[in-house]
């Protein structure tokens, strides 16, 4: 049995994961059986294996680059009961990870430190992303997590300064404070990974009217602080953008050809320096969008089948709704259910109908075509498989390991 490389992005081995390939192979022979005879084959009656979990609108940042602007802040937030009884339904139909993110700081939900030891303690993995400024109530429940749990801070940058103009923290935080405490984190459980998150930003990017401040020349400085604060890996990503009208994530889009290519070049470089500068000390991952952004190919991101298949397997739970894509969250059109969809059994049901619908109808290869997304490839993969004449029982498994999609 192989086992898992190249974890983070490789999305298509995750699902044939031992604990994972069952549903994949109910999802695909539930398509083909569909495809071929329409009405009369239930979806396979499954959870999501991995879920986003938006605990609150709240954020003490003001971030220009937030796509979530126009949904934190709106006093809603997830009960703690309704997060149990989701997580509790979730995981007796094959859950197996939940990723705390998105929408709003998840730190600064009253109950996160007894929310963290409940997803410990009914066996889920766990992924924390976090703006750091209230890293101390995550260092109270630090030791409950395990060797595949990670947390990764949302820094963008290497000095005080860039930091300010990035985030516009509302009450005094300062990078320094934020990296000492990441420090304490990793010393109170070593198993945990730790990740410095750097969102790329460029000369003349701007979003929600504003002009964004360029941080691409302290790409190596960061890796450098990274190293120096314990953290196990930096990760690089290019800023999206949401568009206003469609309210779509997307990359690139009505650039200069020419001025494209000037700023690709210089993320290249920079982004092979700060390699250079973590001396393989320190892990730099880069998100599958830069790759793709570096390897001039983000027009095959954009490039969908027409039926999103990752929607099955991924979804995202906010106190607005439940969507079924993260580049949608708070978008209507991507709405499967209220934010107690996977609260009991009946909830359970209804939403997974809801999904039934959503994968029939959804139009990735038009919805998504300016989306550059890091589900590409195992769509494609998942696609081509359905409409191949392979048997499911061709597909290798993998051993468990890491299932956060």
């Amino acid at each position: 049995m192989k086992k898992l490389k190249h974890k983070e992005h490789d999305f298509s081995s995750k699902l044939r994961q031992s604990s994972a390939i069952e549903s994949l192979k109910k999802y695909i022979t539930w398509q083909r059986n569909a495809g071929i005879t329409g009405a009369g084959h239930a979806i396979p009656n499954l959870a999501p294996i991995s879920i986003n979990l938006d605990l609150t609108s709240a954020c003490n940042f003001s971030c220009p680059h937030c796509v979530d602007s126009k949904i934190i802040n709106t006093g809603e937030y997830l009960n703690i009961e309704d997060v149990k009884r989701s997580l509790d339904t979730l995981k007796s139909r094959g859950l197996l990870s939940v990723i705390l993110l998105g929408g709003g700081e998840p730190t600064l939900h009253k109950d996160i430190g007894e929310i963290i030891k409940y997803i410990k303690r009914i066996g889920l993995q766990l992924g924390i992303v976090t703006n750091g400024s209230r890293l101390s109530r995550t260092i109270k429940v630090a030791p409950l997590l395990e060797k595949n749990d990670w947390i990764r801070v949302s820094l963008d940058a290497a000095s005080q300064d860039t930091f300010v103009k990035l985030h516009r923290p509302k009450t005094h935080v300062t990078l320094d404070d934020i990296l000492h405490s990441a420090r304490e984190v990793k010393m109170r459980n070593p198993n945990i990974s730790l990740g410095y998150s750097f969102v790329i930003m460029w000369e003349g990017l701007h979003l929600n009217g504003q002009a964004l401040y360029p941080n691409i020349h302290e790409m190596t400085e960061a890796v450098r602080l990274a190293q120096t604060y314990s953290f196990d890996y930096i990760s690089f990503k290019p800023c999206l953008i949401r568009l206003p009208e469609s309210q779509k994530e997307t990359l690139l889009d009505n650039i200069d050809r020419e001025k494209e290519q000037r700023l690709i070049e210089d993320i290249k470089k920079n982004f092979h320096d700060a390699k250079r500068a973590a001396d393989n000390k320190i892990k730099v991952l880069e998100s599958v969008n830069l790759r793709a952004m570096m390897d001039n190919k983000v027009h095959e991101l954009k490039r969908q089948p027409k039926i999103c298949h990752l929607q099955f397997f991924n979804t995202v739970v906010t106190p607005s709704g439940i969507f079924h894509c993260p580049a949608f969250r708070g978008v209507e059109k991507a709405k499967i259910a209220e934010f107690n969809g996977y609260a009991g059994k009946e909830n359970f049901d209804q939403t997974l109908q809801n999904l039934t619908h959503s994968i029939a109808v959804f139009n990735a290869e038009k919805e998504c075509n300016v989306v550059g997304c890091f589900y590409h490839h195992v769509n494609w993969w998942i696609e081509n498989f359905i409409h191949s004449d392979k048997s499911v029982d061709e597909l290798e498994e993998i051993e468990d390991d890491d299932f956060f999609l």
